[in-house]
């Protein structure tokens, strides 16, 4: 998969494509459906199909405090839209230049003088430019110009349970601690990845020592104690108990993924691994003492190996 970061990094081979627009965090069932149509009609076309998409998401710039938990950071995402064969993405920094830019010059300047678009897939509900004065209208009347010539497709709905496949909703089942109905949704079991780096290593100071995974993102879907399984150890997922949040009762500040590995003691500084949440044992705490924290994080771990089997 090429990426193109940017405009100015476009080359000419580059004019002439298929291609969607979204943000297309967590690249859930949903979003794998729209990249199934973007690659079949590619493939009508002969045309390589484009995932347009940008950093940090619209919401992130204009309301960073309101924006939604990030289900994925950059690196993530890239990989799952490269795992569902997409041939190219579009990241587009989104800065004060593009949320000026007027809709007109979004759809001349991106979509037909860059990327040479052919046929674009989005909502009919899919606004852009300066104060979201663009709309599938436009895109409509702009295609049909003869210096364009591309087609605008809505999407359709994709469903699970009567109801519609969204980010929103993958949130709102990782908040609830409903791993089974994220999973309906995303297609896979949810995961945070990330490299291990160096913590404070007070869990070596009671018997639990952690990896610490940053996760790259201002606010995190999960927040808790929960029994995990860690990818990229070796060939089967290894089972540990991990913490998701700032660590009240030791004054933490900046909210970070911690895990304690069941059973291993070697060193993984600059590992790349995958947790995956397998089930949620409690709300994170602040508790009066270092004594108390301890012995809640026996618990912890003694439930989580009972959950993952091990006991």
């Amino acid at each position: 998969m090429r990426l193109i970061r940017g405009l100015h990094n476009l080359r000419s081979t580059d004019c002439g494509c298929v291609a969607t627009i979204g943000n297309f965090d967590g690249v859930h069932l949903g979003h794998r459906a729209v990249f199934k149509r973007l690659l079949a009609r590619g493939r009508e076309l002969s045309l390589p199909a484009t995932v347009i998409t940008f950093e940090p998401q619209p919401l992130e710039f204009f309301n960073p405090t309101a924006a939604p938990a990030r289900l994925t950071r950059l690196r993530e995402k890239l990989a799952a839209i490269n795992h569902n064969g997409i041939e190219r993405v579009m990241l587009l920094e989104f800065n004060p230049k593009l949320a000026a830019l007027p809709a007109r010059d979004f759809v001349q300047q991106l979509l037909i003088d860059g990327l040479g678009v052919r046929f674009l897939l989005v909502g009919d509900d899919f606004r852009f430019g300066h104060k979201r004065s663009g709309d599938y209208a436009l895109l409509q009347t702009m295609g049909a110009a003869e210096d364009a010539d591309f087609t605008v497709e809505n999407l359709h709905t994709v469903t699970h349970n009567d109801a519609r496949i969204s980010s929103t909703r993958v949130r709102e089942a990782l908040a609830q601690g409903d791993f089974t109905q994220a999973q309906h949704l995303l297609g896979r079991a949810y995961q945070i990845a990330g490299r291990v780096a160096y913590g404070e290593q007070r869990g070596r100071t009671i018997g639990f020592p952690t990896i610490n995974i940053n996760l790259h993102r201002r606010f995190s879907p999960l927040r808790g104690v929960y029994a995990v399984v860690v990818h990229g150890l070796g060939e089967l997922p290894h089972p540990g108990v991990a913490n998701i949040g700032n660590r009240p009762t030791i004054s933490g500040r900046d909210d970070r993924l911690e895990v304690h590995l069941f059973d291993f003691n070697e060193q993984l500084y600059g590992r790349h691994l995958a947790v995956e949440f397998r089930h949620k044992l409690r709300n994170e705490q602040r508790f009066e003492s270092f004594d108390a924290l301890k012995q809640q994080i026996q618990q912890d771990a003694a439930a989580a190996r009972a959950y993952l089997g091990l006991n």
